[in-house]
């Protein structure tokens, strides 16, 4: 990697002597990290429990060597995630919050695409919370919604916005993460691109966008709520500056998070901001900056949600037999918009309504199914919830070769003696998606879109 003189120059004076150690580990392969999806997907940790664990986050572990993930049924079940290792700290900054007051929480990931951090949130978050997963870019926010369908969390809503969409919302999360677009320093490993695309007036572009960001959003903080703010970078601009400037400007607290020494976590590089930096020749990480605000409670109320007309209406009384197809384990609403059935959290309906006169929702709740004259088409969605009552299905158990050849959408036989319908595929016991079996062959129903093309 040739590192540019100028990004030498900028990291020689906070990092003192541990500049050659920081070279040196840019010239080495990054680490490999997974989180489980555990609960629900993996009951049992198997395997995984002879991996070197994550320190700061639960059901993280490093694996000895980056394996062809696209070709493990059990990635496109949604078992694990691969995400990169210091970004599992977000583990630690929702235990800061939840120890103020650990009941469900309405969240904002405003920038979510392609998913870790969202999916990370959807199992650490208190029962009955709503997370709102949000990606600018459209085509990324179909990356979003895919990693998000395929982790099964029920409470989530997927939407397509600028974060100056969000206005509307005075008052209204009470907390939101911000994992800004940046100049991408602390993936230099993993990533050509940033090193070459790499300047000082990057730099300042990607801190002054970030300042629009956070200013876009803060109004839809709650008073006494908290926005965590990340990048993947190292720069002062990026980081601490905009942090402070967030202070100066909206008052915003910073807090302090406590952390054991033998995590080799860097503290933040100004004393005014508490923040976490990670350095890879410190930790078995790439890099990241990541800091927790508060907003000052001043006694403002939230937005006051009106009696919206809903864009979903009542379900068909036909189809009331879908309500079997979900777990007895909260309340559902089952709904129709347009051809499409969904299964909506019913103590956020209003919430949700509102979200959607103002937003451009991809998708909310569970899409459980499309309907087509008398019948409802089962979604891969439904078949990946972690809420899906499986024992109400056909299911088939498959082998590893019959999974790949679902996974890329080939024509699936089924065995003798299977009836005719939609069949519930899973692998290792663990859904994977549906064919409807006519009898003489079966259609394939995974979506073209999620196929995998790896021979």
């Amino acid at each position: 990697m040739n590192i540019p003189e100028a990004f030498r120059q900028h990291m020689q004076a906070p990092l003192g002597n541990n500049i050659g150690a920081f070279e040196q580990a840019l010239q080495t392969e990054s680490p490999v990290s997974i989180r489980l999806n555990k609960p629900p997907k993996l009951p049992i940790d198997n395997m995984y429990r002879y991996l070197l664990a994550v320190q700061w986050c639960n059901n993280a572990y490093y694996l000895p060597e980056r394996p062809v993930f696209t070709l493990d049924p059990l990635f496109h079940a949604g078992t694990y995630y691969v995400q990169e290792a210091a970004s599992m700290f977000l583990e630690q900054c929702i235990n800061r919050i939840l120890n103020e007051n650990n009941g469900p929480k309405t969240v904002l990931d405003l920038c979510a695409a392609p998913g870790g951090k969202s999916t990370h949130l959807a199992s650490i978050l208190p029962q009955n919370s709503l997370l709102l997963s949000n990606e600018i870019i459209r085509s990324r926010a179909n990356i979003l919604y895919e990693n998000m369908a395929k982790w099964g969390a029920p409470n989530c809503i997927i939407s397509n916005n600028d974060p100056r969409d969000f206005a509307p919302f005075r008052n209204f999360f009470d907390s939101i993460l911000v994992d800004a677009p940046c100049s991408g320093e602390g993936m230099f490993r993993n990533d050509t691109n940033a090193v070459n695309e790499w300047s000082e007036a990057n730099v300042k572009l990607c801190a002054a966008r970030q300042r629009r960001i956070l200013a876009d959003i803060w109004g839809s903080l709650k008073p006494g709520g908290f926005l965590i703010y990340s990048t993947c970078t190292y720069n002062l601009e990026e980081n601490e500056k905009n942090v402070r400037w967030l202070m100066n400007e909206f008052r915003a607290i910073s807090i302090q998070l406590a952390y054991p020494d033998e995590w080799n976590i860097t503290p933040s590089f100004l004393n005014e901001v508490h923040a976490v930096r990670f350095f890879p020749h410190k930790t078995q990480s790439e890099g990241l900056f990541m800091t927790l605000l508060q907003k000052p409670d001043d006694g403002k109320l939230s937005v006051r949600l009106r009696n919206e007309k809903s864009q979903y209406r009542k379900l068909n009384k036909d189809f009331a037999y879908t309500n079997k197809w979900l777990k007895p384990t909260q309340d559902w609403s089952f709904v129709q918009k347009a051809d499409s059935v969904y299964a909506l959290p019913s103590n956020y309906l209003t919430e949700i309504d509102l979200l959607n006169k103002h937003l451009r929702i991809v998708t909310a709740g569970i899409a459980i199914g499309n309907i087509k004259g008398k019948d409802i088409i089962p979604t891969a969605a439904l078949a990946l919830s972690s809420q899906i009552e499986q024992f109400g299905f056909v299911t088939w158990d498959i082998d590893i070769d019959t999974a790949l050849n679902y996974l890329r959408r080939n024509n699936i036989t089924t065995p003798a003696g299977m009836p005719k319908g939609y069949i519930l595929l899973t692998y290792n016991n663990i859904p994977l998606g549906w064919i409807k079996n006519l009898g003489t062959r079966s259609n394939n129903l995974y979506p073209q879109e999620w196929r995998i093309r790896h021979l």
